[in-house]
């Protein structure tokens, strides 16, 4: 009686991602997209590296040696972080441990590969954009489309500290106007969160929505002028020209690179800043554990004096991070 064949490393990767990933573990649609870039960097480093073809290739040649040698070539010649390098590795190793139960016959090279450490590297310190010059990043004059689109962009991101994923996320029925208006996001791992507006962020989005009434209920809040949603690049990109502009109003904002996660840790320094808890904190920005915000809190403590009137003062509208009035307190509604 002949063995059973094993299955082809084509076959394992197919069922890793059908299978087993969307059907059952259900995973987030932004973690299966993360896996796959990291099978197509493999693909393509396996084609350079071993002469073979994505389709040739087996799963004993996903030795320990050829994973180092990728880690190494996305740490060397694609300047991944190490953050970025454990967080691939990890996929693989998630995929090595599903190939395990399926492929027998090459347990010791995947006992061997599964063996490759994650990387450990030091946490640096996120900077972050005192409040008076975020500000000023918002409120760059303009009167065009795209101008008025991101000003809203802008004062969302800070409102609510979303991530770049959560705030291009949003549609137009994720946001309730009203006595308390809010606005639902959806984060990592399926969770959704419900934040409160800012008075001055709540009458923006009623002005977008009257000067763009063909939104609908499901299109995107802040689309492109297609219709699409705004990709990351785009968030990237507006941010950058709002604070080029905002320079002449401030220019230490020329020395400093703002990018979208600067502006969500801006907001977390304005939360500690106005006396909210950290594990409030950790809920409004959707951190699985407040010890993230801890980090927030060590950075408040050693450059609080940066942040300035923070705490009981109030913008141009009569909004103080997180809520309207100084003695707000955050309140988040989480969903599971």
């Amino acid at each position: 009686m002949s063995k059973p064949a094993s299955p082809t490393f084509a076959t394992l990767v197919q069922e890793f991602f059908t299978d087993y990933m969307v059907q059952q573990r259900a995973l987030s649609p932004r973690t299966v997209a993360s896996y796959r870039d990291t099978f197509v960097l493999l693909l393509r480093f396996a084609e350079k590296q071993l002469g073979k073809a994505p389709v040739s290739v087996q799963l004993s040649d996903i030795s320990a040696k050829f994973l180092a040698a990728f880690l190494d070539h996305l740490e060397g010649e694609r300047h991944n972080s190490a953050r970025s390098r454990n967080i691939r590795l990890a996929a693989v190793r998630s995929f090595l441990k599903f190939a395990a139960r399926r492929d027998l016959a090459n347990l010791r090279v995947i006992e061997q590969a599964l063996a490759v450490p994650m990387k450990r590297f030091d946490r640096k310190m996120v900077g972050f954009v005192p409040r008076e010059q975020m500000l000023a990043v918002i409120d760059v004059p303009t009167d065009t489309w795209v101008g008025q689109r991101d000003r809203l962009l802008l004062t969302l991101m800070f409102n609510t500290g979303a991530r770049v994923s959560e705030i291009i996320g949003v549609r137009v029925r994720d946001v309730v106007l009203g006595p308390t208006s809010s606005v639902r996001l959806h984060g990592k791992g399926r969770k959704q969160r419900s934040l409160p507006l800012w008075k001055s962020a709540a009458r923006a989005v009623r002005d977008w929505l009257h000067v763009n009434p063909q939104l609908h209920a499901d299109a995107p809040l802040l689309p492109r002028r297609d219709g699409m949603p705004m990709t990351r690049a785009n968030v990237a990109q507006r941010l950058k020209l709002a604070v080029k502009a905002a320079t002449t109003k401030f220019p230490d904002l020329a020395k400093m690179a703002v990018t979208p996660h600067i502006v969500r840790h801006s907001t977390a320094m304005s939360l500690l800043q106005s006396g909210a808890d950290p594990c409030d904190i950790a809920l409004w920005l959707g951190h699985e554990s407040p010890s993230t915000t801890h980090v927030c809190r060590s950075r408040s403590r050693d450059e609080g004096t940066r942040v300035g009137a923070a705490e009981g003062t109030r913008d141009q509208a009569g909004a103080v991070p997180p809520t309207e009035g100084s003695d707000a307190v955050p309140t988040v509604a989480v969903i599971m």
